[in-house]
Order: C-alpha cells, then sequence, then structure tokens
C-alpha cells in the first residue's frame, strides 16, 4: 500500500509538470504576438528549455544519488511552480526567455529523479510496470495540458501558468509530507565519494564516438524525427494564427487531439505492428508517413482538413520514436543504459535544433518551416534504404558466432 502510494505521488507530480509544459505549446506563440516579434524569437524560447534541460538534466541524475532523490525531486517541482509563476507575471521578452532557461534548469530534474526512485523502491518483477506508470503520466500530462492552457488563456494568458504554479506546489507538499527518501546516508556518501567529474565533457565525447559506432544511424534517425516533431509543434501556434486565426483555444484543442493520437498509436498499433513488420519498416513507412504529412498540412483549409492532415502526421510520426528506441536497443553493443541514454541526448539535440530553424524559416515564409520538415523526413526515408539493414541485431550477431 505504501509503495503504490508513492508511485500515485510520482503519477500526481510528472503530470502536474507535463501539463505546464504542454500548456505553454499553445500559449507561447500569443505571448510571442504580444510583444510583436515572430518566430525566430518563438523557436528561441522553446530551445532555450530544450538547451537547458539537455545540459542538467544529467547532472540532476547524478545529484540525486549523491544527495538523496527526495530534496532533488522537490527541487525541480519547486523550480517548476517558480518558473511557471515568473513566466505568468513576464511583462518583458527578456524576462520570458529568463523563465524559460529557469524551468529547463530546475524542472529537468523531476523526471530523472522520479525514474530513479522508481527504480530504488521496486523489485525487478514490478520496475517495467513501474516506469510504464511514470510514461503514462508524463502522456497524461502532455495530453489535458493544451487543451487546459488554450481553455484559460481564452480568459487571460497568464492563467494557465498560475494554475501550474499552484499545482506545482500541491505536488511539492504532498511530496514533503508523504514521500519517504530511498537511498541510506550511507549511499548517498558512497555516491559522493565515487564521484566522476566532467560529465557534462563526456557527454559530448560519447555522443561522438557513437557516431562511428554499430548505432550510429539510428541516433542520427533519433536526431531527426525529434527534429520533425518540434518543427511542427514549435510554430504550429504561429502558423494556425497567420494561416487560419485561431487563437489559443482552437491551437489548445488541435494539440490535445494530437496528444491522443499520439498515446493510441504508442500504446495500442505500434507494438502490434512492429512484431509483424519489425522495426525497419516501420520506421521507413513512419519516415515516409511524416514527410507525406508535412506536405498536406500545407493543404489544410478549415479546421477538419486541419484535423485529418495533422492527424495523418501524427499517426505516421507517434510510431518512429518508439521504433527506432526498439531497434538502438536491439542493436546496442556497449551496454543497454548506455545506448538509451545516447537515443535520448540525440532526440534532444533534435528538440533545440528543431525550433530555432522552424522559427527563422517561419519569419522567411510561414509554409517553410514545414517544406524544410517533409524534405528532412524524406532524406531520412531515402538514407534508410542505404544504412538501416547494414548494421546486425544482436539476435543475428549472436547466430552468426554460434
Amino acid at each position: 500500500m505504501s509503495n503504490r502510494r508513492n508511485i500515485g505521488i510520482l503519477f500526481f507530480t510528472l503530470v502536474v509538470v507535463m501539463m505546464g509544459f504542454g500548456m505553454i505549446i499553445p500559449i507561447l506563440p500569443f505571448y510571442v504576438e504580444q510583444f510583436n516579434t515572430g518566430g525566430s524569437t518563438l523557436g528561441l524560447l522553446m530551445a532555450t528549455y530544450a538547451l537547458m534541460q539537455f545540459i542538467f538534466a544529467p547532472v540532476w541524475g547524478r545529484l540525486s544519488d549523491q544527495h538523496g532523490r527526495k530534496p532533488i525531486l522537490m527541487v525541480g517541482i519547486l523550480g517548476n511552480a517558480i518558473a511557471s509563476l515568473l513566466f505568468g507575471l513576464s511583462t518583458q521578452l527578456w524576462m520570458l526567455f529568463a523563465a524559460r532557461a529557469l524551468a529547463g534548469i530546475l524542472s529537468s530534474a523531476t523526471l530523472p529523479t522520479a525514474m530513479a526512485y522508481i527504480g530504488d523502491s521496486t523489485s525487478e518483477e514490478d520496475r517495467g510496470g513501474g516506469m510504464g506508470i511514470l510514461g503514462a503520466a508524463m502522456g497524461v500530462g502532455m495530453v489535458i495540458g493544451p487543451g487546459v492552457g488554450g481553455w484559460l488563456a481564452v480568459k487571460s494568458l497568464s492563467l494557465p501558468f498560475f494554475l501550474a504554479a499552484g499545482l506545482s506546489m500541491v505536488a511539492l507538499l504532498l511530496v514533503w509530507w508523504l514521500l519517504p527518501e530511498t537511498l541510506t546516508l550511507e549511499e548517498q556518501a558512497k555516491a559522493r565519494a565515487t564521484a566522476v567529474e566532467g560529465s557534462f565533457k563526456t557527454q559530448f565525447r560519447d555522443m561522438w564516438q557513437a557516431l562511428s559506432g554499430p548505432i550510429a544511424f539510428l541516433l542520427v534517425l533519433a536526431f531527426l524525427l525529434s527534429f520533425g516533431m518540434t518543427n511542427f509543434e514549435s510554430v504550429f501556434g504561429l502558423y494556425s494564427l497567420e494561416r487560419f486565426n485561431y487563437g489559443p483555444q482552437q491551437v489548445g484543442g488541435i494539440l490535445m487531439f494530437v496528444g491522443v493520437i499520439s498515446a493510441v498509436v504508442q500504446g495500442g498499433l505500434t507494438g502490434v505492428a512492429t512484431r509483424r513488420w519489425g522495426e525497419a519498416a516501420i520506421i521507413k513507412a513512419s519516415l515516409l508517413g511524416s514527410a507525406i504529412g508535412f506536405a498536406l498540412m500545407l493543404l489544410a483549409f478549415n479546421m477538419a482538413t486541419v484535423l485529418l492532415t495533422v492527424g495523418f502526421f501524427v499517426l505516421s510520426n507517434s510510431m518512429l520514436r518508439p521504433a527506432v528506441s526498439s531497434l538502438t536497443s536491439r542493436r546496442a553493443t556497449g551496454g543497454q543504459g548506455i545506448a538509451m541514454g545516447l537515443n535520448n541526448s540525440f532526440m534532444s539535440l533534435g528538440r533545440i535544433a528543431g525550433p530555432v530553424l522552424a522559427g527563422f524559416l517561419f519569419d522567411v515564409n510561414i509554409h517553410f518551416p514545414y517544406v524544410i520538415g517533409a524534405l528532412v523526413m524524406m532524406l531520412g526515408f531515402v538514407l534508410c534504404g542505404r544504412y538501416l539493414e547494414k548494421a546486425p541485431t544482436m539476435e543475428t550477431a549472436v547466430s552468426a558466432h554460434s
């Protein structure tokens, strides 16, 4: 009962954090519009958050080993509350950037620490289920966040951020009062004694070296799929405003629709499809579908066609991430944890580069981000024909040596 309560608290915490992130996607373009700036500023705001996450998430994971899960988790939740409040109170552009940077630095402590907490407190048999619950919490937050944010923003653009700050404080109190620490003082002291410095440099070195290894092309695909999705998300609000005169409520509703499709596809269709056709076939089909989806979105002319074209794009793109991750896991030769860490790092780079390029292209022509998105996905599809089948999976390598 106690462990179920603890997982329930972590579930609520991640729903709140991801809901706050989901809220900002449909609202941020209208904040940018208020300050009389355009796509380039929007892209840089999105990339600022992603860059801070990329830098600091590994740092927080190490600190949670050295100082305990609970205090680091509380830092992440409190940081999310403060950043949300500051964003809602922002009256100048530099304040928006400061709030997004702070959110990326501090709230990035939440997910790695919550996953480590599950690892500490569950048995080998129950660990997969615990991680699945955290994944479901992130999905729930990303589904309801845009809808709630868009609905509240009709009254005031700041209101969703004040709600996010308030819910974060509720989560903070629950963690403070009810969540026990899972690491003993001795374990924390041992982690501090064996701590390795220079982890950020090590992260870049490992990423560079991996580009000449057996999963190199899959890491490039991880970058491309993340790049493509953020290319779509980052400017979609501005694109909808410029092209269809949609407000936060309509944009939030569309992105909520996107979240539902993504959750259904990843939870119900991807596993069945990969078992039947294999990861390589799903990756190729997803890249081709994503390229076509980008192009089709340019042809939409009303809400029905927007939902149809966006839905087709998300249906294709949603199968890409789990298929790439699964094939990366199968082809990994240096340990599963290392491979998945590299996979996440390259996806983080895509979340940084995608919004920046999309924002600058949007200011040149509102259609260019989706044109470039289609070309990048098509490039990935073409490259798959040459590189995807080259590296054998672990199972193939083992049978060859038998």
